[in-house]
């Protein structure tokens, strides 16, 4: 897990924003797509530049990219 994403999942508030982006609409579409396209050519996507490519809140690419990467 990179450190960028991290210091956010230790933090009392990172729950609210998981339900918060898990309640969003396009959440589902968008985490497939991270998933099918952007993972396989950018695996080391920052949560950041993932946001501006994909016009996306800052908030929705860190839950996405954290459940994607989490271990198992």
């Amino acid at each position: 897990m990179s450190d960028e994403i991290g210091r956010f999942v230790d933090d009392p508030l990172w729950p609210i924003l998981v339900e918060t982006v898990h309640s969003m609409v396009m959440y589902p579409h968008h985490k497939a797509y991270v998933a099918e396209r952007m993972i396989n050519t950018h695996p080391d996507i920052t949560p950041r530049k993932l946001a501006i490519e994909m016009g996306i809140p800052l908030g929705e690419a860190l839950v996405i990219l954290y459940e994607l990467r989490k271990k198992p």
